[in-house]
């Protein structure tokens, strides 16, 4: 018979609605149940594309035994920390903090009033070395509630305390020297020899690296020559996905190599932007251009034929596991390579760096070490003849591929996942000349607006025509980017009003005193929810500053600047101490101390050759001179570049224009000719 979660909408809930756990979703109703029965909480968070949660639900959470356990002594909740990421945080910081680690699953115990006072990650169903078994947590904490609960509940509020602290930054003043000491942090951690930072598992680390892009278009030379190590090794290697397109989560060596097999939609949004992005830099030579431009391509093509659904909402993930095993789905024998390919299948091998012993565990993860000039060079193809013959191997495998059972599509949208992918659509559609790009980006805005826009706020997660009511500070802040990059890619206003709405959201629901933004309006959970440290995409904070940055430029607005320099403000120290953590307020303060605004007063023949241009810290604005602030009083046909209210001459030709922006902007490399 199926639990309470039959009800709900989240693939990863719906996993679970089978389970003999009593499972609640999280809600007054579980509050309630555990307040009255004044049983503790076993909170249990994970997401639908997670292998140890699939790990730990089929040992555990499938077991009747243990399932009767937890009924009877707790009160168990099941949360997808992809629709809930603000239950998700304030969990994960207090298991960081009582375990310096964390992970998922994510098993929490909470006292009744939902403060945390023990938890941990995956746990097996029986002890093994050096890790206790499930059944003896659950004994243990059930016997702590039944005789040491006052030892509980002073641990929790001591946790709660720590949690509260932890969630007060300090202000302060930020030093000229700002982005030479973040530059020289982020050095101090990157792999000189493959690129990324640090060792295994090494992440894409995609907000870090979208600052390096934009320091290397400023003319650093040491953020370009990581960049384009870390762009150059990570597309060589298992992590991207060499037949299909799109990037896999991280790799589990410092190489690249092997990668967790599982995708997710905010990775691959955010680097096929800044795979794009680089493929226009001066600095990258013509093959580096065209490899960079190549792998931005293959994966929004990608993502837009396995990711988006029919009506333009982009998915949330792809599962690791397939019939059960990681990685099945994407790694390859030779034999197999051989009888799909036939004649081809040599070169093909060489290509793809497979063998009959393979590159793990028996099997071959593609890869492509070897240049392409010396692949040319062997197979007496020019440039043109080769990118086809590559292309067609890769259709013919990948149609094969296609044979197989395939991993699990998390189908749920996500708001601001979407608006990654919207801002990457746009800005890509722009710079590459792919009109598909933009017209894929206007279809997603189009239905999110209609489907997840309610009442002044964007909505956090929609599945299959169902709403969830949350909306959290990332949504308005991710999505008003995207929604502004499809303005500047197409210059219809619609797109830009709605993203000041946002903006105004942002400022009304979730601006803080003190000058920052909070996360979440959830006013049950035991911490205020308030944070612009930077996981694999960058924060709420970070982007809300970023969006006022830009929008205060457009519409003339000094206090939504002074409100976004508050937000950077407000973490100084952090970004004094952790470069590393905070790459995307690094980049938002970018944007609002050297950023620019360029006003073409429509009609202009400068329009499309701006578009393609790479200005990463300038805000275009297109339109007739009643149609913005910026573009107010000023002279159809001429491009008008102003820095916080001090403009350069105005220009009609793009010759005096890109004069005008090496003069505001001297390290500059000229990308025109790409």
């Amino acid at each position: 018979m199926p639990n309470r979660l039959a009800q709900e909408s989240s693939p990863y809930l719906l996993q679970h609605a089978h389970n003999p756990v009593d499972w609640y979703p999280w809600g007054e109703e579980a509050f309630t149940k555990a307040r009255a029965e004044n049983k503790p909480i076993f909170l249990s968070v994970g997401y639908a594309t997670c292998h140890w949660c699939h790990v730990m639900e089929r040992e555990s959470f499938e077991d009747a035994e243990i399932a009767s356990f937890l009924n009877t002594h707790f009160v168990p909740i099941k949360v997808d920390r992809e629709e809930r990421p603000d239950v998700d945080h304030v969990y994960m910081s207090a298991l960081q903090a009582m375990t310096g680690a964390g992970g998922w699953p994510m098993n929490m115990f909470l006292m009744p009033d939902l403060r945390p006072f023990f938890g941990g990650t995956y746990w097996p169903p029986q002890d093994r070395p050096g890790m206790p078994g499930f059944r003896r947590v659950l004994m243990g904490v059930h016997n702590a509630w039944q005789h040491q609960q006052k030892d509980v509940l002073e641990n929790a509020e001591q946790l709660t305390a720590f949690l509260q602290g932890q969630l007060k930054p300090r202000a302060g003043e930020l030093p000229e020297n700002l982005h030479q000491a973040a530059l020289a942090g982020l050095s101090r951690a990157f792999d000189p020899a493959y690129g990324g930072f640090g060792g295994a598992p090494k992440f894409p680390q995609s907000p870090a690296l979208a600052y390096l892009l934009s320091k290397a278009w400023l003319g650093d030379d040491a953020a370009w020559k990581h960049l384009q190590l870390t762009l150059s090794r990570m597309a060589e290697g298992g992590l991207y996905d060499q037949v299909g397109g799109g990037f896999h989560r991280y790799a589990v060596d410092h190489i690249w190599r092997v990668p967790h097999f599982e995708k997710m939609l905010y990775d691959n949004a955010q680097l096929a932007r800044i795979y794009a992005g680089a493929s226009l830099l001066g600095q990258a030579g013509a093959a580096e251009r065209r490899r960079y431009r190549r792998i931005a391509k293959e994966t929004l093509d990608y993502v837009l034929r396995e990711m988006t659904g029919p009506e333009g909402g982009f998915y949330s993930a792809q599962d690791a596991d397939s019939e059960g095993v990681e990685g099945k789905y994407y790694v390859w024998q030779e034999a197999e390579i051989r009888e799909i390919l036939g004649p081809e299948a040599e070169a093909a091998l060489l290509l793809f760096g497979a063998s009959e012993t393979g590159n793990w565990e028996h099997t071959n993860v593609l890869e492509r070490r070897i240049p392409d000039e010396a692949l040319m060079q062997h197979l007496g193809l020019g440039p043109e003849a080769f990118e086809n013959w590559v292309a067609r191997v890769r259709q013919r495998l990948y149609e094969a591929r296609r044979q197989r059972t395939p991993p699990l599509t998390d189908d749920k949208v996500l708001a601001d996942w979407n608006g990654l992918m919207l801002r990457a659509l746009a800005d890509a559609g722009r710079w590459l000349g792919e009109p598909g790009y933009i017209e894929a980006a206007r279809k997603n805005a189009e239905f999110v607006l209609k489907a997840m826009y309610q009442e002044g706020l964007l909505r956090h997660a929609w599945r299959g025509g169902r709403l969830q009511p949350q909306a959290y500070l990332s949504d308005q802040a991710h999505y008003g980017l995207g929604l502004l990059a499809l303005f500047e890619a197409t210059g219809e206003m619609e797109w830009l009003e709605t993203a000041r709405h946002l903006a105004e959201a942002i400022l009304t629901h979730f601006k803080e005193p003190e000058g920052s933004f909070r996360d979440s309006l959830d006013p049950t959970l035991p911490v205020k929810v308030r944070d612009a440290y930077d996981g694999p995409y960058p924060s709420g904070n970070a982007s809300a500053a970023e969006l006022l940055f830009r929008l205060a430029a457009l519409y003339e607005r000094p206090d939504w600047h002074q409100a976004a320099l508050s937000a950077v403000q407000f973490y100084a120290q952090n970004l004094l101490h952790n470069a590393f953590g905070f790459p995307a307020l690094l980049q938002a303060h970018l944007v609002g101390t050297q950023g620019s605004e360029l006003a073409l007063v429509t009609p202009s023949e400068l329009a499309l050759p701006v578009r393609q241009w790479f200005l990463p810290l300038t805000t275009l604005a297109f339109g007739p001179p009643s149609s913005l602030p910026v573009l107010r009083n000023r002279s159809p046909g001429l491009a008008y570049l102003c820095r916080q209210g001090a403009c350069r001459l105005p220009v009609d030709n793009p010759e005096r224009l890109w004069g005008e922006l090496k003069a505001l902007y001297p390290g500059t490399a000229d990308q025109r000719k790409t």
